[in-house]
């Protein structure tokens, strides 16, 4: 395997951990415009605990997700008392206080950055993507799944079946925080370096829109449109100049021709229906 595509295939691996911890907020109707800023926290927790204290590579990356976990936790009962516009307006501004203090924290370097010593490759990370996988299915199909969707329905109604609705949504945001922490750490022990600026809204923004693009009405969703995001910009390299003109064309076309995701339940079943009939 080239170096190139073990290099995109180990973004692709970090961008569907990311669009995860996007997704189970999005599954019970949240835009979480904050992930970019969980990733942050976790990139730089677990790169100051093998860089300083010289911990192994997956305690400081597992404390990072366990870092960024607890913070979103500790933020998730205020910011969750909020709806619709008022949410994606906070979580965005987590997102920019995040990266505000990084930037202007010497300790990590500040504005130039913060050199990460260990390295990860990309058996390692591809590894905690599939893992990621199968706890998504496995959150898909359980009663916390079943219930951010009936959330994301219907609220009221849900609340009125005897599901608690605010512990449900906090689990979801704070279960989305240690994967993005995951994320960010995986990205920093790749790559050997971080900076705050990378960890911008617009990536929070790339990564919703990847998981809408997706569908968030599955567990395939998730991964299908990070793969979207990740591969076709490679695919449209050779286009030069026009290379992010023709996928900013292709994300609208796509979503013009399947607003409701690439991957939805009824495509599952037909493709269920189809695999029993062969």
């Amino acid at each position: 395997m080239s170096g190139y595509t073990a290099a995109i295939l180990t973004l692709l691996a970090i961008n569907i951990i990311a669009a995860y911890a996007a997704w189970l907020p999005l599954a019970a109707g949240q835009v979480n415009l904050g992930t970019a800023g969980f990733m942050a926290i976790g990139a730089y927790s677990s790169a100051v605990l093998s860089n300083e204290l010289e911990w192994s590579l997956p305690m400081a990356i597992a404390a990072g997700a366990v870092c960024a976990g607890g913070l979103a936790l500790a933020i998730g009962g205020p910011v969750l008392r909020t709806r619709g516009l008022y949410l994606a307006l906070a979580t965005l501004a987590f997102n920019e206080v995040v990266r505000g203090i990084l930037i202007n924290l010497d300790v990590v370097g500040g504005a130039a950055g913060y050199p990460v010593i260990g390295h990860l490759g990309l058996a390692p990370i591809a590894a905690c993507a599939a893992g990621v996988f199968l706890l998504a299915l496995w959150l898909g199909g359980s009663r916390l799944g079943m219930n951010l969707h009936a959330i994301e329905q219907d609220e009221t109604v849900t609340a009125l079946f005897g599901v608690h609705v605010p512990f449900t949504q906090l689990a979801a945001f704070t279960i989305g925080g240690v994967l993005a922490g995951l994320a960010g750490g995986l990205y920093g022990h790749h790559f050997s370096f971080i900076e705050g600026q990378h960890f911008s809204v617009l990536l929070s923004v790339t990564i919703v829109l990847s998981v809408v693009l997706g569908g968030t009405q599955t567990v395939w969703g998730p991964a299908i449109g990070a793969a979207f995001f990740t591969l076709l910009p490679e695919i449209f390299r050779g286009a030069a100049a026009w290379r992010y003109v023709l996928f900013a064309a292709a994300v609208i076309l796509v979503m013009a021709v399947r607003p409701q995701g690439l991957v939805t339940r009824a495509d599952l079943m037909r493709l269920r229906r189809v695999v029993r009939l062969a």
